[in-house]
Parts: C-alpha cells; sequence; structure tokens
C-alpha cells in the first residue's frame, strides 16, 4: 500500500528566508508539528520542527534584560539559521512499509514527499497510524481482532474461513504470524457482536482461540 494515498497533499510550506517568529506563528494557527522549507522552484531544502523554534527562543529561566536580548536575535534569525537541511524523505511510490521503518530508525515525526526533487506532500506518524486503522479494520461497527493458536493443522486457515462462511459471520481480515518464541497465531478481524458465539464455535470444530 502506497503512502499516497494517506499522506497530505500540497502541504504547508516555509521560506529558508522566513523570520522564526513568522515560521512559529504559521505552525501554532494551524496545530502542525513539522514544516517543509522550500525554494522558489518547490524544491525541498531542509524542515523545520516546533521543536526546533522551542529551543531557538528564549528560557522562562533567563532574567527579563536576558529574555529581552535573546528576543532581538530570534527576531533578526532565519528558518536557515536552525533548519534541518539533512531531510530522509518518501516518494510516491514508497510503502507503509518504508515508512514505518523509516520512523522507527530516525525517530522523526514526519517525512516529505518528493517526485523530482519538488515537495507533492508530507506524510507524518498520525498518518500511518491512520492508515493501519483502515488496513486492519480498527474501530469499525462491531469489529473485534480475535487471536487463534496455529498449531500446525492441515489446511487451517482455510478451515477458519469456510466454517465462518457457513455460518454467516462476516469477517474482514485474516493474518498469520510466525513466531517460534510465544507460539504461531492467527489473527482473525471479526465484524460482530456475538464473539462468544463465535469462539464456541471454533473450539467445537477443533480450532482453539489464543491467549
Amino acid at each position: 500500500m502506497y503512502i499516497s494515498r494517506y499522506m497530505i497533499r500540497e502541504p504547508l510550506t516555509a521560506t529558508s528566508e522566513m523570520s522564526l517568529p513568522e515560521a512559529r506563528s504559521l505552525l501554532n494557527e494551524n496545530h502542525f508539528r513539522h514544516l517543509p522549507v522550500v525554494d522558489k522552484q518547490g524544491q525541498l531544502v531542509g524542515m523545520i520542527t516546533d521543536r526546533d523554534l522551542r529551543s531557538a527562543f528564549p528560557s522562562s529561566m533567563l532574567t527579563e534584560s536576558e529574555r529581552l536580548l535573546a528576543y532581538e536575535r530570534v527576531e533578526k534569525a532565519t528558518v536557515a539559521d536552525i533548519m534541518s537541511t539533512e531531510c530522509v524523505c518518501l516518494t510516491l511510490e514508497s510503502t507503509l512499509d518504508d515508512a514505518l521503518l523509516l520512523f522507527n530508525r530516525e525517530g522523526v515525526g514526519a517525512l516529505p514527499v518528493l517526485e523530482d526533487g519538488r515537495l507533492v506532500g508530507i506524510f507524518s506518524s498520525g498518518d500511518l497510524l491512520a492508515a493501519y486503522k483502515e488496513l486492519f479494520g480498527v474501530g469499525e461497527k462491531g469489529s473485534v481482532l480475535l487471536g487463534i493458536k496455529d498449531d500446525g493443522q492441515s489446511s487451517l486457515m482455510t478451515r477458519i474461513v469456510t466454517l465462518l462462511e457457513q455460518h454467516n459471520i462476516p469477517f474482514t481480515r485474516l493474518l498469520r504470524i510466525h513466531d517460534e518464541e510465544r507460539g504461531n497465531r492467527i489473527f482473525l478481524r471479526l465484524n460482530t457482536y456475538k464473539i462468544a458465539s463465535v469462539v464456541n464455535l471454533l473450539r467445537e470444530a477443533g480450532i482453539h482461540p489464543a491467549l
């Protein structure tokens, strides 16, 4: 699944010449945490975050005179002075898995999306959560995730599907996970309010839910 389906297109941007107070106002007014920085051609030149801006502005621990001097310096500073220029990016062909691995490796909260060097979108960790929520059916009406022991029975997944269809039990996802330490599992996403009846039906067929 490609991130282009879930990314924010034509995101809000800053320029490297923008002052730090302007950048902070832009982030605060729009409730964003990350701001791509582009040039006149729309090419990405950096990223600035709310953390960068918090670090740039004077601490409340300073004296009043120290804060005034610090504010004078901040008002003269530009985005180019504090932005990150070594940015990890995605492309329109990047998948959700690509994004997940980059978020985990880089410890960032958002990734710019480029096409031929031009900024075309931004993909945040919140977008990733929303995408996986949709893919795995979290929050759907009557949705419940049921774990099943994968004990090596012949055609186990086929038997599960056949049993559910024979009894008109709606399900939307079926996932097998191999785990040598904790035991193999099959995860079943059901759309029913009668989960106890489903569990009993599976047990009667020799298919046992996992704790």
